[in-house]
């Protein structure tokens, strides 16, 4: 594993500290458990750690010198890349591994250079793709300005995509990556942690609990939330993330959603807990009437697995991998991004049917256990290894090109069967995945293609 930025040691709810961290840790983990020997490459930010830590049982975490020893924001660390790359290619030389997975695209660009040269396969997930990111934040892009040429590169030259979403897969489609050789494998929840069952948090008497938990950054839409309460009287929102309680006073984030809650009169109600220790999620996520995320995009969404797989139902944006997690009418709803009127309008909805709520939180337990284990997901994340040490592509049923992309013989992953007795088969859509979870987008039939060895 390469993840440049996102250690899996790191301490959660930092602006560069998330669902990518929990992503690397986790499938690592599952990964050893099914026999894998997993070490995750990741850059020095401190001084005193060690070159290398057991961070799970056959997991190691060795960090990698790159720039000042010292934390750096990620878009910021693209001039250290090279230097990534070159000490990568040293230890991918004295211990050759069977496969390189990179997560981010910096780690992807550091990966592939280390293992080009040295013949060893390279799987890339992006967690996050920068057209995505400009498309949503403009001006307030702070990647660097070679992100985009850089990811088009990757979607083209790595031996294979990890997509996380179905969505994701059309923006690579846009992008010229060939679809072949692209496997959709979400993100996972651990059920041994979240489950339906156990403590709930204390609460405030009376009042309905709305609870978000996201790191402190405006493209999550925690803002939205705010603005939204102001229509619903008699309902507490809990914001849990961001750095330590008693360092918010000093958070951009922080005082800017305390300042938007005064002038929307809903500051009594609205509570910023800061970090909250991951062991102390589960219970919270079951004080909660409703879980809500409703990021202006997103490219997968750790929060609202989580919050199902404890039986809370969720009310989410549908965008990015949200739109496969949650399923609209069944285990949440979907509401637009950047709306607070109708999101409070559905929040409102729900709220005042008990036993609607309840059947979305039962059911998303279920689908959660069904579909979105670590052990599940890291048995797909083996096929694709498996697949690239094979030198096979996988082949797809035909189906329409996403809107906007030209065909060019290309093949989708295929939707596969809906499991109805969890929600009915959606209507015919424009996009033929959406929806799909990792039970519904499989692999193929594998045939053979040219050796990732060979020239491309």
């Amino acid at each position: 594993m390469v993840s440049e930025h996102a250690s899996p040691l790191a301490v959660l709810g930092g602006a560069d500290a998330g669902g990518q961290n929990v992503h690397v840790a986790a499938l690592s983990a599952a990964l050893a458990r099914r026999g894998a020997e997993v070490v995750v490459h990741t850059r020095r930010d401190d001084p005193t750690l060690p070159a290398r830590v057991d961070a799970a049982p056959g997991v190691t975490v060795e960090h990698v010198d790159a720039g000042p020893a010292r934390p750096i924001p990620k878009d910021d660390l693209l001039p250290h890349m090279e230097e990534f790359g070159a000490r990568l290619r040293r230890s991918f030389r004295d211990d050759p591994p069977d496969v390189v997975h990179a997560h981010f695209w910096m780690s992807g660009m550091a990966g592939l250079a280390a293992a080009r040269p040295l013949g060893i396969p390279v799987a890339q997930t992006f967690h996050a793709l920068g057209v995505v990111k400009r498309r949503h934040q403009g001006a307030r892009d702070t990647s660097p300005p070679s992100r985009l040429r850089e990811e088009a590169t990757l979607a083209r030259e790595v031996d294979r995509i990890v997509a996380t979403c179905s969505d994701e897969v059309f923006e690579l489609v846009r992008m010229g990556a060939d679809l072949r050789r692209v496997a959709v494998v979400p993100c996972g929840v651990d059920l041994g942690m979240f489950r339906a069952d156990g403590p709930c948090a204390p609460r405030r008497r009376g009042m309905a609990r709305l609870l978000v938990v996201s790191r402190l950054v405006e493209r999550k839409g925690i803002g939205d939330v705010v603005a939204a309460m102001a229509r619903l009287p008699r309902v507490e929102l809990v914001v849990a993330g961001g750095p330590p309680a008693a360092e918010l006073a000093g958070d951009p984030e922080a005082r800017r959603l305390t300042a938007l809650a005064e002038r929307a009169g809903v500051a009594d109600r609205v509570r910023l807990l800061g970090r909250v220790g991951r062991g102390d999620l589960p219970g919270l996520y079951r004080s909660a009437d409703l879980v809500v995320n409703v990021p202006w995009y997103e490219p997968f969404g750790i929060v609202p697995l989580e919050a199902m797989a404890c039986g809370v139902p969720v009310v989410a944006s549908a965008v990015g991998g949200l739109v496969d997690t949650v399923v609209d009418g069944v285990t949440g709803v979907h509401v637009p991004p950047r709306r607070p009127r109708l999101l409070a309008a559905a929040v409102a909805g729900l709220l005042a049917d008990p036993e609607r709520r309840a059947t979305l939180g039962a059911t998303g337990a279920r689908r959660a256990r069904r579909r979105y284990g670590w052990d599940r997901i890291a048995r797909s994340t083996l096929e694709v290894y498996a697949g690239l040490r094979a030198g096979v592509v996988e082949d797809a049923e035909r189906v329409p090109p996403p809107a906007g992309a030209a065909d060019n013989g290309q093949r989708l992953p295929p939707a596969g069967a809906v499991d109805d007795r969890e929600h009915a088969p959606a209507p015919a859509a424009t996009l033929p995945l959406r929806g799909a979870s990792q039970g519904e987008v499989g692999f193929a039939r594998a045939r053979p293609r040219e050796s990732w060895r060979g020239s491309r």
